[in-house]
């Protein structure tokens, strides 16, 4: 005997039945773009990964120079990140007669594949000499220091000598690296007015205020990709607290300056061209990460050994180094950089906010240094 459920029932049933199919089609088969949340996500967490990477890299080539290793420069020159979405569904409806049964089933499936590309380019040839090798000029350089960037910070790592006050060198000047303490006294009278705003640096395209007639005046022998058109002066305004005006006579004395003078030129080279001037021979890339890098912290024994030279210690008032860098065996956990090399790890302390700040600026430096490189990075994230 046959039993009739009633109409009601039997199409509640029938909606039950048929409600996860209808939603799974429509997940499956509707219209929704898959690229917009792919960017949100995938722009930051690539922009993230290069910045890691190139923080490594730059560790790793100063450990390499500590090490007499030639560095290496690799550009990421593009990123192509690559999407494919697959969906696929199914179903049907059976039918028996007779009140045997009837149901309606489905199924479907989706897949997601990413697939990226990384392009890279090693430096060589005129762009190295360009980007690596050859000084970058004091106008890229000075104004830095506008962005309340530590100008003591800046000139120890890019300056070689000030009006003839040394920085500490890499190799063959001793222990101590050769450096001038005087140098060092000058760096700290400068930050001590840059904290206090009674120094400044001015930037202009007017033509120098101090050109000597007759004088041949010969572009800087310094890093450009045409002859300078920019000027940067060490501006010395006149102050009425009689601590900064005694620390201002300082500066004025160390650079040999007129006593009431405000303004002055600074230029490349060892020494002033003419009276007035403030000379910066300035360093190239290699330079900059060569001190970073015999001052770095090793293995007693590579020492011993002969794999590398003693390390050097800082002169002056500032006695430790801009970047400070350890070693060991392992790497302790949460680092701001850290690599490894020869089996042995070399990090930054992620507490260590003047390292981080003092390694970031030679970041910029690199970045302001390739005057000769290829494009960018090109990240293309498919919208499709």
């Amino acid at each position: 005997m046959r039993s009739f459920l009633p109409r009601s029932r039997r199409l509640k049933i029938l909606l039950t039945r048929l409600a996860p199919p209808v939603i799974l089609c429509g997940t499956l088969g509707g219209c929704f773009s898959l690229g917009p949340m792919e960017l949100t996500h995938d722009h930051l967490a690539y922009s993230r990964a290069l910045g890691d990477t190139q923080k490594r890299e730059m560790l790793l080539n100063i450990v390499r120079i500590r090490y007499a290793d030639p560095p290496t420069f690799l550009d990421t020159t593009q990123v192509i990140a690559g999407y494919q979405m697959n969906r696929t569904m199914n179903g049907g409806f059976y039918a028996y007669p007779h009140g045997v049964g009837s149901y309606l089933f489905g199924g479907g499936s989706a897949s997601l594949q990413e697939n990226p590309t990384f392009t890279y380019q090693p430096e060589a040839g005129q762009q190295y000499a360009e980007n690596v090798v050859r000084p970058i000029a004091p106008v890229v350089i000075m104004p830095l220091s506008l962005g309340g960037l530590p100008i003591d910070s800046l000139l120890r790592l890019t300056a070689q000598s000030i009006d003839g006050l040394s920085n500490v060198r890499g190799l063959g000047a001793g222990p101590n690296g050769g450096g001038s303490l005087k140098f060092y006294l000058l760096l700290h009278d400068l930050r001590q007015l840059q904290v206090r705003g009674a120094m400044t640096i001015r930037i202009s395209t007017d033509a120098p205020k101090n050109t000597a007639k007759g004088d041949d005046a010969k572009p800087d022998d310094s890093k450009s990709d045409k002859p300078q058109s920019e000027h940067a002066y060490l501006v010395l305004p006149a102050t009425s607290e009689p601590d900064l005006a005694t620390i201002q006579a300082e500066v004025r004395r160390l650079l040999h300056l007129d006593p009431k003078s405000e303004e002055a030129e600074i230029v490349y080279g060892p020494y002033p061209k003419v009276p007035g001037q403030i000379a910066v021979l300035t360093r190239s890339m290699f330079a900059i990460l060569s001190q970073i890098a015999y001052e770095t912290n090793v293995p007693e024994a590579d020492v011993i050994k002969g794999r590398t030279l003693q390390t050097i210690s800082p002169v002056g008032i500032e006695t430790r180094p801009d970047v400070v860098i350890h070693s060991g065996k392992t790497v302790p956990k949460d680092v701001y950089a850290g690599v490894e090399y020869r089996h042995q790890w070399f990090w930054i302390e992620d507490t260590d906010f003047q390292s981080k700040l003092a390694f970031t600026m030679i970041q910029i430096l690199a970045a302001l240094a390739a005057t000769s490189h290829s494009a960018g990075a090109v990240i293309t994230i498919p919208a499709g």
